[in-house]
């Protein structure tokens, strides 16, 4: 399972460049999420037995100055065979305008490695570029879409509006960086957090803020017309309106992962070097 997919998960329709460095200055929060994992669900045919884990994910910038993600996802499964230990490490950088993503993930398989993707993906008026260094040079061309920072504040603008499903496509260079994946969001009805919630002791500052429970499911449709029809995974979560998300419950088919945030530190927002 990749990585990034469980932070990058959120899908927009078109909005204008200005637009988005508004919302995006007004919403979303630098921070660092601790979450403790654990195994869901899992079918006879995964072979999966438990799964326990530590997810930890940093996000900061701001529109000047571009934003950046650190993503780690450290997992022990153990199976009918044997247990296996993986480890999946994740750098993003995408600039302020959205027009630039930079992204190099490492995949470690009982402390050796696995695979590294590295590469770079820049807007044009009509598709994705995207140069790849790591396993191998390669040069793609995809399907117009958008980066992970201004799908999230999509996202947030929408719900926000009161809008409850859209259905958007995304880039965020999981897997092997060769293809655009579609998504459906539901978005649910606003909600107050409580002092009974499972995760009320580590949300801080966040703990009288109210939240959006989402949906989002993705699917791999370049395979063309009658392809992706089920989802290869899709996420739940609890979404603030600063863009820090919780709770999530992240579904891959034959089994089930569920992401418990135990730490949030919320860092305070610093003026932009062009002083914004």
């Amino acid at each position: 399972m990749g990585a990034s997919r469980q932070f990058v998960i959120i899908a927009l329709a078109l909005l204008a460049t200005c637009n988005v460095q508004q919302a995006s200055a007004r919403f979303l929060a630098s921070h660092r999420a601790i979450y403790d994992l654990a195994l869901d669900k899992a079918s006879d045919k995964s072979g999966i037995t438990s799964l326990s884990g530590r997810m930890v994910y940093e996000f900061s910038g701001s529109p000047c100055e571009g934003y950046t993600t650190n993503f780690r996802y450290v997992t022990r499964i153990n199976t009918e065979n044997a247990p296996r230990l993986t480890d999946q490490q994740t750098t993003t950088f995408e600039d302020g305008d959205g027009k630039t993503f930079s992204f190099a993930t490492k995949s470690l398989v009982d402390g050796d490695l696995d695979k590294e993707v590295e590469g770079v993906a820049t807007r044009g008026p009509d598709d994705i570029a995207v140069k790849l260094t790591k396993p191998q040079k390669a040069d793609l061309k995809l399907r117009q879409t958008w980066f992970p920072t201004q799908h999230l504040v999509e996202l947030l603008g929408k719900a926000e509006h009161g809008e409850h499903f859209y259905e958007t496509s995304l880039f965020d260079g999981s897997d092997d960086a060769d293809r655009v994946m579609t998504t459906t969001v539901v978005i649910g009805k606003r909600k107050e957090t409580k002092a009974d919630d499972p995760e009320y002791a580590a949300l801080g500052s966040l703990k009288n803020d109210p939240y959006w429970p989402v949906t989002i499911a993705y699917f791999d449709t370049s395979g063309g017309k009658g392809s992706g029809m089920l989802p290869t995974y899709s996420i739940s979560l609890k979404l603030h309106d600063n863009g820090i998300t919780r709770d999530l419950l992240m579904d891959y088919g034959d089994f089930s992962v569920k992401g418990r945030l135990v730490d949030l530190s919320v860092f305070e927002p610093h003026k932009d070097k062009c002083g914004k």
